[in-house]
């Protein structure tokens, strides 16, 4: 039965997505409105993880840029069908890419695309494999239809690979090695495993070093890869190598990538992912922040959200 209502959903979603783009814009903000008014648990996270890291912020000031990220998500969740499911052409059309050139210098050698959880991951991510093929890595959703969807949809051009994150780091070696471009999102709470406490925003996060590992591991250069949510679409922007990276220091390397994000989540911080819960790893004998209902809507948030 929860098959049969999932199938019936993503044929919904799907004709969605062949509407005008300014259509589904709108329709998609709507629904991340609709998100706000019903989902506790992702309000709470989302306000949680924006006072933890822009105390100096009024209040008023965190909730217009969580409501604005609950209108982007909407929006991007609703095109996701479109970079799943129509055909390249339309891809090119919805999301510019620029700083191609940065790729092809380095084509045929490990190249990791360091892709921050920003809401148009998958649109950039797709605009590059029309043109590049290429990998990334998933994790399984709740709905087992929905994870056969997103797998189908993000392996569609070029041969492209999806690598199960519970596989840990081989399969991700070996498509480096191969030359094959790895598109890499490093900066979700991932638990204690293979991780540091390095500051995001002044606040200890359990980082994954994952990024500096595989360069060093591999020699492969590192090309931050942002994409931005634009009026009518996306601009996916592959900016030049990281010079001298990772160094010596595996934790310097990593605080490098988070002072990074930190940057791209100034020009647009309400199109970060504020609500997957960034802090819930937390140093020894620290409280669980998103417990206790922070923000006044309760202790809900528990909840990660789905990305990649």
């Amino acid at each position: 039965m929860r098959d049969a209502l999932d199938r019936l959903g993503l044929l919904v979603l799907r004709a969605l997505a062949k509407l005008p783009i300014g259509v589904l814009r709108k329709l998609g903000e709507r629904f991340g409105d609709l998100a706000w008014l019903v989902s506790a648990r992702r309000r709470n996270v989302t306000l949680v993880n924006l006072a933890m890291c822009f105390p100096q912020w009024s209040e008023a000031r965190r909730r217009e840029v969580a409501r604005a990220h609950f209108r982007c998500f909407g929006a991007s969740f609703l095109e996701r069908f479109i970079v799943w499911y129509e055909p390249g052409e339309r891809v090119r059309e919805l999301v510019e890419l620029r700083g191609a050139e940065n790729y092809v210098a380095h084509r045929g050698k490990p190249v990791l695309l360091l892709a921050p959880h920003f809401v148009g991951l998958d649109a950039g991510g797709l605009r590059f494999q029309v043109d590049h093929g290429g990998a990334s890595m998933y994790a399984r959703q709740k709905s087992r239809v929905l994870t056969e969807a997103m797998t189908r949809g993000r392996t569609r051009f070029h041969g492209a690979q999806a690598l199960l994150r519970n596989d840990g780091l081989r399969p991700a070696l070996r498509v480096l090695r191969s030359g094959v471009p790895f598109y890499f999102l490093p900066d979700m709470d991932l638990g204690r495993r293979d991780a540091i406490f390095v500051p995001f925003f002044g606040v200890p996060a359990a980082t994954v070093t994952s990024v500096a590992r595989l360069a060093a591991v591999t020699g492969a250069v590192v090309l931050p890869f942002v994409t931005r949510m634009v009026a009518g679409g996306y601009v996916a922007r592959i900016d030049p190598a990281w010079e001298d990276f990772p160094g010596e220091d595996i934790e310097q390397a990593t605080r490098r990538m988070n002072a990074f994000i930190e940057q791209c989540v100034l020009e647009m911080p309400e199109q970060y992912l504020w609500s997957h819960r960034r802090f819930k790893t937390r140093p020894q004998g620290e409280p669980d922040p998103y417990r206790g209902g922070a923000t006044g809507t309760g202790p809900e948030g528990h909840e990660d959200a789905d990305a990649r």
